[in-house]
């Protein structure tokens, strides 16, 4: 499988998250909710990443599946702990700790960045989440895409 990853891209331009990405200074991503929602429990090391900014239209980074750790039923002291004990590696804002400071965690390491040039163009359709999980990442480009659904998201 591979992952299509939408970035918040609020922030002045160097401190967005795929800037953040793309300069290194960010190697890993989280997702978090108050149960396990996508991607929790369904990403591995290997599998593929691809980024783009929300509202971009376009995919413009990818990478590769270093690690993932998936957490569950996390006090608030506990969340503090994940987020403190990854802090190099999310660079994450106050305001983000604060979005993603949810019960159940998923934290994606990755390797092995690169700027896809020139941008591949995303065809968005309307029942997508902010974490897609496909077959390859053909199935949502303009042109060659298939109508979504979360068959592929769901837990094995």
């Amino acid at each position: 499988m591979v992952h299509l990853v939408y970035c918040d891209n609020s922030g002045k331009k160097g401190e967005r998250v795929l800037d953040k990405i793309l300069s290194g200074e960010k190697t890993m991503v989280v997702r978090s909710a108050s149960g396990r929602k996508i991607p929790h429990s369904r990403v591995f090391q290997g599998e593929t990443l691809y980024f783009m900014e929300k509202g971009s239209m376009q995919v413009s980074a990818k990478a590769v599946v270093a690690s993932v750790r998936n957490y569950v039923n996390l006090s608030d002291e506990e969340i503090d702990k994940v987020f403190s004990d990854n802090e190099s590696r999310l660079a994450l804002t106050q305001k983000q700790k604060e979005r993603w400071h949810k019960k159940c965690i998923c934290l994606i390491e990755f390797t092995d960045v690169e700027r896809i040039e020139p941008p591949l163009p995303f065809e968005k359709q309307s029942n997508m989440d902010d974490w897609l999980i496909i077959e390859k990442i053909e199935d949502v480009l303009a042109g060659t895409s298939i109508p979504y659904n979360y068959d592929k998201s769901k837990l094995k």
